[in-house]
C-alpha cells in the first residue's frame, strides 16, 4: 500500500497496529525505540518445549504475545489436538515478566490452540486445579471434565504488585453459542463432539472457581484465546481493547495530525470487524481526526452499515481481482488500489 502511494506521488506514513493477536509483540517493539527482547523456554499447546519472545518496552512494561507460547502457528506439522491443547507457556511467559520485574504486562491473547479456559496458564502461575483426589488435572479442556478443586493460594504473589492488561479483539464471553468453544474451538481443530465436551469442560471450570467466576464468565472478551482471558480476569487482570491499547501506543492519532487520508485493511472486512479489529479502531480515530478512511481487504462479507460508514470507501480485492488469484497477487492488487484510493481522493 505504501508503494501505491508512491506511484501515486504521494507521501505515505506507515504505522503498523495490531489488536492483541499475531503480530502486536512485533508491532509494539517497532513503535518504541528503547525496547528490546527476551527469548524463555516454555512450554508450547502440546507440551514440547519451545523458545519464546518476551518483548519489553521503554517504560518497564513488558509484552507477552499468547501465540508466541501457546499459539496455533507453533504446531506447525503436527496435528491440533483441541481437547489437550495447554495455555501453559503463556503462563509461563507471563512469570518470566515478573522474573524481570516488568512494572506491567500486557498480554497479547490472539492466535492460541488452546481451549482450557486458562487452566494452564493459571497452573503455570502456581494455582493448583485438582481432581477428586487430590492430583493435578491433565492438560487442556479434557482435563477439566476432571476437576474438582481450584487452589489460589500459591499464586505468585508479584501478580498483586503488577498491573497486568489482556488486550483482546473479541468480546466473546467464557460460555454459550457466542462462546470460546462454540466460537473458536471449530478453528483449532474442533469437531461438534469436541465442541460439546470443551463446552461442558468450560461450565465445570466455572462452576467450581466459584465466587465470582459466573460474573467474570459474562463479561465481553473473556473468552478470548479460548477462555485464557477468563482466568487472567478472575486473577485480576484488567480486560483493554486491545486495537485501542496499541494503536494508542504506537502514536496513531499524531500521524493523523496533517494526513490527507488513511488507507487501512485486512484479510476480511466483515460482522466481527466492528468487535474491536486494528481496522474499525482505524477508522474510528480517522473519523474524529476528519480525514478520510478507506478500507482495503481481501474481500467483504456482511459489513454492517454503521461500519461501512466510517471508511469513505471499502475496496474488496476479490471484487476488483480481474480473473487474478488474489493470494498470490496480492502484494500487486494492494498497490494498485491503494494508488487508485490516493488519485480519487485528490480529484
Amino acid at each position: 500500500m505504501a508503494l501505491g502511494v508512491l506511484d501515486a506521488g504521494g507521501v505515505p506514513v506507515e504505522v503498523p497496529v495490531a489488536d492483541g493477536g499475531d503480530g502486536t509483540l512485533d508491532v509494539l517493539l517497532a513503535a518504541d525505540e528503547g525496547s528490546r527482547v527476551t527469548e524463555h523456554p516454555v512450554t508450547d499447546p502440546l507440551g514440547a518445549m519451545v523458545s519464546a519472545r518476551l518483548g519489553w518496552l521503554s517504560d518497564g512494561s513488558a509484552v507477552v504475545e499468547m501465540a508466541e507460547a501457546s499459539g496455533l502457528r507453533l504446531l506447525g506439522y503436527r496435528f491440533a489436538d483441541p481437547l489437550r491443547a495447554t495455555s501453559r507457556g503463556t503462563g509461563e511467559l507471563i512469570r518470566a515478566a515478573l522474573d524481570g520485574g516488568a512494572t506491567r504486562i500486557i498480554v497479547g491473547v490472539g492466535g492460541s490452540a488452546s481451549t482450557d479456559g486458562g487452566a494452564g496458564l493459571l497452573q503455570a502461575l502456581g494455582a493448583r486445579l485438582l481432581d477428586e483426589e487430590g492430583r493435578d488435572i491433565e492438560p487442556g479442556g479434557w482435563g477439566l471434565g476432571e476437576l474438582a478443586s481450584i487452589r489460589l493460594d500459591g499464586l505468585d504473589p508479584r501478580l498483586r504488585n503488577v498491573s497486568v492488561q489482556v488486550a483482546a479483539d473479541v468480546r466473546n464471553p467464557l460460555l454459550g453459542p457466542g462462546g470460546a468453544a462454540a466460537v473458536f474451538a471449530p478453528q483449532k481443530g474442533a469437531r461438534p463432539e469436541d465442541v460439546t465436551i470443551l463446552e461442558a469442560a468450560l461450565e465445570r471450570l466455572v462452576a467450581v472457581a466459584d465466587g465470582d467466576a459466573a460474573e467474570v464468565a459474562a463479561t465481553p472478551g473473556s473468552g478470548a484465546a479460548g477462555g485464557a482471558a477468563f482466568a487472567l480476569m478472575l486473577i485480576g487482570a484488567s480486560r483493554v481493547r486491545g486495537a485501542v491499547l496499541i494503536c494508542h501506543l504506537v502514536g496513531l492519532d499524531a500521524a493523523l495530525d496533517g494526513a490527507d487520508l488513511v488507507l487501512t485493511g485486512e484479510g476480511r472486512l466483515d460482522a466481527q470487524t466492528s468487535w474491536g479489529k486494528a481496522p474499525a479502531e482505524v477508522a474510528r480515530r480517522a473519523s474524529l481526526a476528519g480525514v478520510p478512511c478507506v478500507a482495503i481487504a481481501g474481500s467483504v462479507q456482511d459489513l454492517p452499515i454503521d461500519l461501512a460508514g466510517l471508511f469513505g470507501t471499502v475496496v474488496s480485492l476479490s471484487a476488483v481481482a480481474r480473473g487474478a488469484d488474489t493470494f498470490s497477487e496480492a502484494a500487486a492488487l494492494l498497490r494498485a488500489e491503494a494508488a487508485q484510493a490516493v488519485v480519487t481522493s485528490v480529484r
